[in-house]
């Protein structure tokens, strides 16, 4: 009985490696992208690059591992709730108001240090990120936020509450 259920379940692993989820990897640069209208230094470039770009654009760096069911699917499900929860690569499709409110959100991330997800960092370790690090982040999302609140169309949303 327990061969047959390990013949089973051996049968459902090979099975299973050959239904794969699309993969996020975005050939062409993405005219909404933050970056196209709120460039970073290249230092932050470089942070969000490492710890962030793999699950909040259009282009993720996948492991090897990514091509083994289930963990394809796991990883696919992580990606989409990263991208689902802020996209710089669709940033600039976002209203002013929740451009804004998705660097807020950028900043408490890094201030109480929830943002990079463990789960990514245990495997990723040059995603970890040290206070330099992050208040560069930090310093970024603000200034950035200085200029989203400064357009006159920011105001206008404002006053439609």
């Amino acid at each position: 009985m327990k061969k047959k259920i390990l013949l089973g379940l051996l049968a459902v692993l090979v099975i299973i490696q050959f239904i794969k989820p699309e993969k996020n990897i975005s050939t062409t640069p993405s005219v909404n992208s933050i970056h196209n209208k709120f460039p970073a230094n290249e230092e932050t470039m470089q942070i969000l690059k490492t710890a962030c770009n793999d699950c909040h654009t259009n282009n993720t760096v996948y492991p090897w591992y990514a091509n083994i069911q289930p963990v394809a699917w796991w990883l696919d499900s992580h990606v989409d709730d990263g991208k689902r929860h802020l996209n710089f690569d669709e940033f600039l499709t976002y209203k002013l108001k929740k451009q804004d409110h998705k660097l807020e959100e950028l900043i408490e991330s890094q201030e109480d240090h929830w943002m990079p997800l463990d789960s990514y960092t245990w495997i990723h370790q040059d995603a970890k990120l040290n206070e330099t690090q992050r208040l560069a982040l930090v310093n970024w999302a603000k200034e950035t936020r200085l200029k989203i609140q400064s357009d006159p169309a920011f105001a206008l949303e404002e006053s439609k509450k």
